[in-house]
């Protein structure tokens, strides 16, 4: 058995709990901030047999693709005498992490 730690935008939270309600999982939801864009997204901890994981990995990467937004990012530059010019730079948003940790031992109470 594993446990699933999948971190996905939270603009692909709604399709990706439904598709995994119609596969069968069964998962816990973390609200959560990338570090990066700090933008929202959303933790699930999952609760995976070994045979299931790769219908898992196939449901994850169907519903949740990456894509490219332009944000306009300021300089790192911290003197206040230098000029503010945000620059417009394509960043990749969406899709999904995937982390799969080993469990010993499954108990439901």
């Amino acid at each position: 058995m594993k446990l699933a730690v999948c971190i996905i935008h939270n603009r692909d939270k709604s399709r990706i709990i439904d598709e995994l309600v119609k596969a069968g999982f069964k998962s816990t939801i973390i609200g959560s901030t990338g570090g990066f864009l700090r933008e929202g997204n959303t933790t699930f901890l999952i609760g995976v047999q070994d045979s299931e994981i790769a219908n898992l990995k196939q449901v994850i990467s169907v519903n949740c693709q990456s894509r490219e937004e332009i944000l306009n990012v300021a300089p790192f530059e911290t003197n206040p005498t230098a000029a503010f010019a945000p620059s417009a730079v394509k960043v990749p948003v969406g899709g999904a992490v995937l982390f799969l940790l080993p469990v010993e031992e499954f108990e439901r109470f």
